[in-house]
């Protein structure tokens, strides 16, 4: 008894500790092209799926980013900005300056998907964690 007790225990400890750590975001890259007008600087096309409860840390890209939503609805939020939910078919811009603060899957039952081109230095980071 003592040790299924102990295993139901750790089995909930575990079941907790998953359901309060978000789950990673699925990052697919399609395309990158070279801007040869713009020397230096490189286009990133890629599409991101956050699973249901699925979030980013806060994060800097160092790129112009323009986001499409695709399925879902998602939150998006940059430092001094207002949070926003986004549903198919509505963008959102986070500049190279900008500290992307809310990037989440508003549901925690459904996936959401959508679409990213970045604008960026030629070998830049994508993504780079804030502290």
């Amino acid at each position: 008894m003592r040790l299924i007790r102990k295993c139901l225990m750790v089995g909930a400890a575990c079941f907790a500790q998953s359901v309060l750590a978000a789950p990673d975001a699925v990052v697919t890259p399609l395309m990158e092209k070279p801007l040869a007008d713009y020397p230096g600087k490189e286009a990133l096309m890629i599409t991101v799926v956050y699973p249901p409860g699925g979030a980013d840390p806060v994060h800097v890209h160092r790129a112009h980013g323009f986001i499409y939503v695709l399925e879902g609805s998602i939150v998006m939020g940059v430092k001094g900005g207002k949070e926003v939910t986004l549903t198919p078919g509505q963008t959102f811009y986070e500049g190279p300056n900008d500290v992307h603060t809310v990037g989440r899957n508003a549901s925690g039952t459904q996936p959401a998907k959508f679409l990213v081109l970045l604008l960026k230095n030629q070998n830049a980071p994508v993504f780079v964690p804030v502290k």
